[in-house]
């Protein structure tokens, strides 16, 4: 546990009140280990971390280096930020509610009202579509032929057509606020740097807030970019068409740094008030921004200007409640999340695009914020079997030599390990088995050894190397077997085939066998074909069972016991709290990978789909990439053919994009290859199966013979789904055959109604 420098937290004041000393951070070691080894695994260069809580800082930390090239620089606590997209929520969104605050802007009046030229003055786009990002607009203005000036760039935005129907899906765009930002302009008569100034930035005390920092503060800015003539972009913004438009836009310019970012956040979560008391903006005008303001029925959930529950929300964290708290993120790093109902905000700020592009820092964002959740006493709404079974003191298993199949996603909602748990509470663990991927959840490769546990010494049998089954040799000495890991709830996911094995290795060795349910992440509703034949059962599928089968693991622990009549001594240990409608979001449980590839929730609502001709040898479904299963790519692909014949098709619940990669290993390791991007948009109307098929039926009418579809039936399962692939018929109605009686059947084994 670390403490706060005192001088360091003194020099801050918030809301009237002035840190007193050193306030200790009970999550401390683990936040700075996780923002530590993100920097060691050069995910970025170092970071200004920043957590208020209760109206005041509880934990403030500069991390690694400032700059690399073409010195090193140390990160310090005043270090000033490109913040890119907190621009649209602390500046444009800022504006815009002064505006509405005084009467001078309507959310729902047509953006023509403001700016007559926009699409010739006919278009019903409101002011609402475009801070929510419903207006159907492009994600981004073109920038070749290279082009200069302020109203150049909001000439273009005036007549930028529309590339998808009004209010239908959610796609996020930086023209969108471009046009605010001038809207803004227009109805001021001010720039919206000279605007923001007046309204927020001076009576706030930002002081090191704004567009065009002076060159005074370039020293302590971090820098960005590399540009192609080897000069590096600091105190010059980063995003491009920003830059063009002289560094002052809607969606990105300005500066700032963790205190001031600090005191915006502040006055947001007290109503609009500044730290004297006075209001800066209406109370209920922020509680109206800040509230979903998405058209009914969205997945996409946005307020206005600010981010709720959408796919670009990871800095959320897993704790803090989707659809109350509220937040954004920034291109270079940059991030903060404000939770009412804790009144908590955490801060994280990095310019991981220095010196180079890496992939964005989602991971490490939500990490971040789902420590800081628990540090601050956030309960989730889900406790899993381990998190009940703790709760009684692990009565189960007392007095007994336990055998425990597990790996790294075998955490409580606090993100202890079950072994450890079991341990201090004086659980005689003797033995430790894990299955696909190993016991860390790293390996990405068959025939995994035995090993050791690191912290106990506790010898691991691999259940995924010269056996897929515990041996009578594995089980000797053990009196109960405990499954605790976080299954997918697709059929050719592994884990479950390693849970039937051991289940009937456990019934012939008279072994009592513990499942601890764990939530399905697809929710516990959907269920999709194809079924899979009798004749392909195996490994990756070693029960009979649609593509998404909307079960637990419990409750498909009960189904394979009772149908196979494996005669188990099985008991579940339930959740509490998890509803068939949740996604896994909504459990606010923390989100761990449960194996290499599958690394957020969008992962896993695209992967039962996506991974449908994984076993292909000339296909890459994104596995040694950044992006793995969010992607699909070949040589032989045309990116933007393959993606406008597919979106052509009108998939629901998805928007498809051309897009180029290079694996770094695995499947087309080291080539770089086009394809295409999937982005959820809608995940309840999101038919996974379908977009699997869609994606074969196109990459066999575009290249033909390209594909062996025949190697992925074990995949594919159903015969009678592969053949109509194959021919180009229709495998999404040959999906439904079985599913009637598989439905009847599930509805035996539900424990959550």
């Amino acid at each position: 546990m670390r403490l706060l420098i005192a001088a360091a937290i003194t020099a801050f004041t918030l809301a009237a009140q002035t840190s007193t000393g050193a306030a200790e951070f009970p999550r401390a070691a683990d936040i700075d280990a996780a923002i530590e080894q993100a920097i060691l695994q050069d995910r970025l260069p170092g970071a200004v971390l920043l957590i208020g809580h209760q109206g005041r800082v509880i934990y403030q930390k500069a991390y690694g280096n400032r700059a690399l090239a073409p010195a090193r620089e140390p990160m310090t606590l005043d270090t000033i930020f490109d913040v890119a997209s907190l621009t649209k929520i602390v500046a444009t969104t800022s504006g815009i509610m002064n505006l509405v605050a005084g009467g001078k802007i309507a959310i729902d009046a047509p953006v023509t009202r403001y700016l007559p030229d926009f699409q010739g003055g006919r278009s019903e786009i409101t002011i609402r579509d475009l801070m929510t990002h419903y207006s159907g607009l492009r994600p981004d203005l073109d920038l070749e032929p290279e082009w200069a000036g302020y109203a150049t760039g909001i000439g273009r935005a005036l007549i930028d057509k529309p590339s998808n129907p009004l209010r239908t899906r959610f796609v996020y765009s930086d023209i969108n606020f471009i046009l605010l930002g001038e809207v803004i302009h227009k109805v001021t008569g001010q720039p919206e740097n000279e605007y923001l100034r007046t309204i927020l930035f001076d009576p706030l005390g930002m002081t090191e807030s704004g567009y065009l920092p002076a060159a005074a503060l370039r020293p302590r800015i971090a820098p960005t970019e590399t540009q192609k003539d080897g000069t590096i972009l600091r105190g010059v913004v980063h995003d491009p068409t920003a830059r063009f438009m002289g560094g002052v836009a809607g969606h990105a310019g300005v500066f700032s740094t963790a205190a001031d970012l600090a005191k915006f956040c502040q006055m947001i979560l007290d109503g609009g008030k500044d730290p004297s008391g006075q209001q800066i903006f209406p109370a209920a005008v922020v509680a109206e921004f800040t509230r979903t303001q998405s058209p009914a029925g969205k997945s996409a959930r946005r307020g206005l200007g600010w981010d709720i529950d959408s796919q670009f929300s990871g800095n959320r964290g897993n704790l803090f409640p989707a659809g109350t708290s509220f937040g954004h993120t920034g291109f270079t790093g940059t991030s903060f999340w404000i939770d009412p109902a804790t009144k908590t905000y955490v801060i994280l700020l990095a310019n991981s695009v220095h010196p180079k592009l890496r992939p964005a820092i989602t991971p490490l964002r939500r990490l971040v914020a789902t420590i800081a959740a628990e540090a601050v006493g956030y309960t989730p709404k889900t406790a899993t079997g381990l998190d009940v079974l703790a709760a009684r003191n692990f009565d189960l298993l007392r007095g007994k030599r336990v055998g425990l199949i597990t790996n790294s996603s075998g955490l409580d909602s606090r993100r202890r390990r079950n072994l450890d748990l079991m341990r201090a509470a004086g659980v005689n663990v003797v033995a430790l088995y894990s299955p696909e991927h190993g016991f860390a959840t790293l390996e990405d490769r068959p025939g995994i050894e035995d090993s050791r546990d690191p912290a106990t010494g506790i010898h691991i049998f691999s259940l995924y190397g010269k056996t897929l089954r515990p041996t009578p040799e594995m089980l000797a000495g053990i009196d109960i077997l405990v499954f605790d890991m976080q299954d997918l709830g697709v059929r050719f996911y592994t884990y479950p085939a390693t849970m039937l094995y051991a289940m009937q290795e456990a019934a012939k060795a008279k072994i009592p066998f513990v499942v601890l349910d764990r939530p399905n992440p697809l929710t516990g509703q959907h269920v999709e074909g194809p079924m899979i034949d009798a004749d392909n059962l195996s490994f990756v599928g070693a029960f009979p069972l649609p593509l998404r089968h909307g079960l637990t693991i419990g409750e498909l622990a009960r189904m394979e016991n009772s149908e196979l009549k494996l005669g188990a001594s099985l008991t579940v240990v339930e959740m509490q709290g998890w509803k068939r409608a949740d996604w896994f979001d909504a459990t606010q449980l923390p989100w761990v990978d449960p194996s290499p590839n599958i690394r957020n929730l969008n992962a896993a609502i695209l992967y039962p789909g996506l991974a449908l001709l994984e076993y292909s040898t000339n296909y890459s479904v994104g596995r040694g990439t950044a992006s793995p299963f969010e992607q699909v790519g070949a040589e032989f692909i045309k990116g933007r053919e393959l993606a406008d014949y597919l979106t052509a098709r009108n998939i629901p619940g998805v928007t498809i994009q051309p897009t180029r990669f290079k694996p770094d290993s695995s499947t087309l390791a080291g080539k770089t290859v086009e394809g295409i991007s999937f982005q959820p948009t809608d995940r309840e109307a999101l038919i996974s199966s379908r977009l699997g098929m869609e994606v074969a039926l196109a990459i066999r009418k575009l290249y033909p013979g390209k594909i062996d579809f025949a190697r992925n039936i074990k995949l594919v399962g159903s015969i009678e789904a592969l053949r109509e692939m194959e021919k180009g018929g229709d495998p999404v109605r040959a999906s439904e055959t079985g599913l009637a009686a598989f439905r009847a059947l599930r509805e035996k084994y539900l424990i959550y109604r």
